[in-house]
């Protein structure tokens, strides 16, 4: 089953992205029996998608053919790719069953049915954060809950090759396998290049921002193993500096560029950490002026704000402006 859980109609999956380990055969079609809604609100991609796509609307019942058609084209091509499918479906009628069995036997693959025996009382419960146009009818819940617990008996006779519980499937050791071989792929243990200094920025900021990461070699806003990268989307960007072992002893962090706070004309840089995603959101939106560990290179922080900048113009006093500078590359690294 994979990880989407409201589904009304159903999904064809590749075997990869199915949610309970079934014992492996090489070409096999699976598909669970099961109520709808046995499981916690997370985002679907099924009958609803589809219907979306039909209709701009996930919960329109009028879509409900046209998803079917969807479903049933797809999982040709993959029988016919001799391809491990997982149909991921309410599946408590007996003749949609029926119907899967006779396509899997057409093109020569073993069915196996997972029941997901999820108590009614939890399905039901499962119902309320749902919203409206994703929410089954308690009758229709009932109905079909009535008609999962009656199915199991008949699913052999049916043709299926193999008829396992969810609930008595090993889970959780192909589940960290998954998560173990992710890890090796994302440093490059198994043989690829992996995400190399992009790891850092994900831990950061999140997988999203990767795509908009642009790493500025040659940069002269820093130096030594500092590093500059820009963040663009459409017209807007932020410019951000990774601060390397500022302190001597390994520690590292983001900064973001901003508007000087204390003199709009001010030609010095201003900088502000950056922890997450919000400080980013927040410095576009400008909410990130105002930090109080924020840096300029000519004014300072704020408690330095009442020095006036002509106080430390380099061609007049280059020794104030050096330790402007020490100042602040002090508390970049604080």
């Amino acid at each position: 089953m994979n990880p989407h859980p409201f589904l009304t109609l159903g999904q064809v999956l590749p075997l990869g992205q199915n949610r309970h380990p079934i014992p492996h055969y090489p070409t096999t079609l699976r598909h669970p029996v099961r109520t709808p809604a046995r499981h916690l609100s997370t985002p679907a991609r099924s009958a609803s998608t589809r219907r979306s796509n039909r209709e701009d609307e996930p919960g329109d019942q009028g879509a409900t053919g046209d998803a079917a058609d969807v479903l049933k084209l797809i999982l040709e091509r993959r029988m016919a790719r001799k391809l491990n499918t997982v149909v991921d479906a309410t599946n408590v009628e007996h003749g949609v069953r029926v119907e899967l069995v006779m396509t899997a036997k057409r093109h020569g693959m073993p069915t196996v049915a997972v029941i997901v025996a999820t108590p009614l009382s939890v399905c039901l419960e499962r119902q309320g954060p749902r919203p409206a146009n994703r929410r089954v009818p308690e009758d229709v819940v009932r109905s079909q809950h009535r008609a999962m617990v009656h199915s199991h008996q008949s699913l052999a006779a049916e043709g299926f090759n193999t008829v396992v519980f969810a609930d008595t499937l090993e889970r959780l050791v192909p589940f960290l396998g998954r998560l173990s071989r992710a890890r090796e792929t994302d440093l490059g243990l198994d043989g690829s290049k992996g995400m190399g200094d992009l790891l850092l920025v994900r831990r950061f900021f999140g997988s999203e921002i990767l795509p908009l990461w642009r790493w500025q070699p040659g940069s002269d806003l820093v130096t030594g193993r500092d590093r500059i990268a820009e963040i663009r989307l459409g017209q807007q960007s932020l410019t951000l500096a990774f601060r390397d072992n500022v302190d001597g002893e390994g520690d590292f962090g983001f900064d973001v560029l901003l508007p000087c706070p204390f003199d709009p004309e001010c030609d010095g840089q201003a900088w502000a950490p950056a922890y997450s995603v919000s400080c980013l959101y927040r410095a576009l939106t400008g909410e990130l002026t105002a930090a109080e560990d924020i840096v300029c290179t000519v004014h300072g922080g704020f408690d330095d704000a009442d020095q006036e900048a002509d106080d430390h113009d380099q061609d007049d006093d280059p020794e104030g402006r050096a330790d402007l500078e020490t100042q602040y590359a002090d508390a970049v690294r604080a």
